[in-house]
């Protein structure tokens, strides 16, 4: 009984450590700086940042998988939406 509960708990316990490198892994994607010359293959967008309320350029950030499924993290520049035309 005691090795069936041993058995249970590092099940458990491998699951746990499994989803973690998942998750970790996941999280270390590297930032990609955009570039004009810059081929992207880009198949789904996951997320984008909100642009800020300023007048001026500001970084913005994409992630997307591309065709084979890899996840990227995009980093671009683009103009604020706080300018008004007058």
């Amino acid at each position: 009984m005691k090795a069936l509960i041993v058995l249970a708990l590092s099940t458990f316990s491998l699951a746990a450590m499994a989803d973690e490198v998942s998750s970790t892994a996941d999280t270390q994607v590297p930032v990609e700086h955009y570039t004009y010359s810059q081929h992207l293959d880009i198949a789904k967008v996951l997320d984008t940042s909100e642009i800020p309320n300023v007048c001026e350029v500001v970084p913005a950030r994409m992630t997307y998988l591309d065709s084979t499924g890899q996840k990227h993290i995009l980093e671009y520049r683009v103009m604020g939406n706080g300018c008004s035309n007058g």
